[in-house]
């Protein structure tokens, strides 16, 4: 049995497990309240996050900003995006969505032929944007409910299904399990890359989110359901009111 094979099984089969306890849910709408019975143990992670953020990730990324040009930061971060397309068109797939599919796959192929492998983002200027999923987004589709907030280690603010679409992204990568070593390792060399320039671009909302406020787990709680409940369309247009404005979205998007 191939590796790929027994990834896609046990992928499939931790998405089985999660998805039998609730297969009768429908998709959910309330917007109303978090559940997060576990807040004593994710504000302990919390802390270990900024711990990690203030002695490695922030001045690492300072120094990253500091010493790699802007132009050569933004064409890591555009080969990061290109590498993670695949991803969302074996997503898209699951989702049902066919026209998203064939638009991020137009957008990989040609991005990957006249944009130097990602490296340039020509599609963008041609109209071809991003059709950006995973796999908590097709849980949801499928009906899996929200489950209870999760702070993780080093990856941040998440729920029960996005932590299991996390993890079934991650080992079925498409392009992770195509290449062979050392190649495998760019798409996580420049996952990292990429967001230590978001951490850069974004130093000043991020520190004041994660040091200036006053509660700055609640803060970030907050700001992660409100932005993941509007990407589902779990709320509605004005619902809400975000003053950090997707601290992690493209500072260079015109």
């Amino acid at each position: 049995m191939s590796r790929l094979t027994t990834y896609i099984r046990v992928s499939l089969l931790g998405a089985g497990l999660f998805l039998s306890a609730c297969a009768t849910v429908e998709p959910q709408v309330a917007t109303q309240g978090i559940s997060d019975p576990n807040e004593t143990e994710n504000r302990q992670m919390h802390a270990f996050n900024k711990d990690v953020d203030t002695l490695l990730v922030s001045p690492v990324a300072d120094g990253y900003g500091s010493i790699v040009p802007q132009p050569v930061r933004r064409s890591v971060s555009r080969f990061s995006d290109h590498l993670s397309l695949p991803n969302d068109v074996m997503n898209n797939m699951l989702q049902g969505d066919v026209g998203g599919a064939m638009h991020n796959t137009f957008r990989f192929a040609f991005n990957t032929v006249f944009g130097l492998a990602g490296l340039f983002d020509p599609a963008t200027a041609v109209g071809v944007q991003r059709v950006d999923t995973d796999f908590g987004e097709t849980l949801h589709k499928w009906g899996a409910p929200e489950g209870n907030y999760v702070e993780l280690p080093l990856f941040g603010p998440s729920t029960t299904r996005d932590t299991v679409g996390l993890v079934v992204d991650i080992i079925t990568d498409p392009v992770t399990l195509a290449l062979g070593a050392p190649e495998r390792y760019l798409g996580p060399g420049s996952y990292v890359l990429n967001k230590l320039s978001d951490r850069y671009d974004y130093d000043a909302t991020i520190d004041s989110v994660l040091y200036e406020s006053a509660d700055s787990y609640a803060q970030g709680r907050s700001i992660y359901m409100q932005n993941r409940r509007f990407k589902l369309g779990m709320t509605s247009d004005d619902a809400y009111l975000d003053p950090y404005s997707d601290p992690y979205g493209d500072p260079y998007e015109e």
